[in-house]
């Protein structure tokens, strides 16, 4: 490979979109070192390999939203066409598709930032449920000790009732 890419470089090139982690065939395309044309030329020659959740065309909207929200796409900068988007079932297809030594290590850096995001949200999902964990045995213990305080005020605290006298009043 001509020069080595940091992992975090891939990583900031995933987006969430339709809830499933998917990246951009602009994106891929520069990291294989290969025009987006190309990239989507080479896709539609083996279209069979991949069906929807391999890959899918952004709405307008969703394009709209990716470039303002993350600034990524520029306006006038890029394609008058709509992109497309792989998930990481797609991506490990374009291997199938994209031949070159290059594409390879990408393929195998780009797998490698999946899987890292992904143990990064099960970490995150993890410790999420644990604090919630905790938080129950706070409550728990919360209630526990106001029930443990009452019973001491009521120890120290004297009877609200007044005492009968014993004897003959005066």
């Amino acid at each position: 490979m001509d020069k080595i890419i940091p992992l975090e470089r891939i990583e900031n090139r995933i987006y969430l979109i339709r809830g499933q982690k998917v990246m951009i065939d602009k994106d891929l395309a520069e990291l294989y070192g290969v025009e987006t044309f190309n990239l989507n030329k080479a896709v539609i020659r083996n279209i069979l390999r991949f069906p929807h959740d391999f890959m899918f065309l952004l709405t307008t909207e969703e394009y709209q939203s990716l470039r303002f929200q993350i600034g990524i796409l520029e306006k006038g900068k890029h394609s008058k066409y709509l992109p497309h988007v792989f998930t990481e079932q797609g991506i490990a297809m374009l291997s199938s598709v994209l031949r070159s030594e290059r594409a390879i290590q990408m393929n195998i850096l780009i797998m490698r930032a999946f899987v890292k995001i992904k143990q990064a949200l099960a970490t995150h999902v993890e410790v999420s449920r644990k604090l919630k964990e905790l938080e129950g045995r706070l409550d728990k213990h919360d209630s526990q000790i106001i029930a443990i305080l009452e019973a001491i005020k009521k120890m120290v605290e004297p009877d609200p009732k007044p005492e009968k006298r014993i004897g003959f009043l005066s």
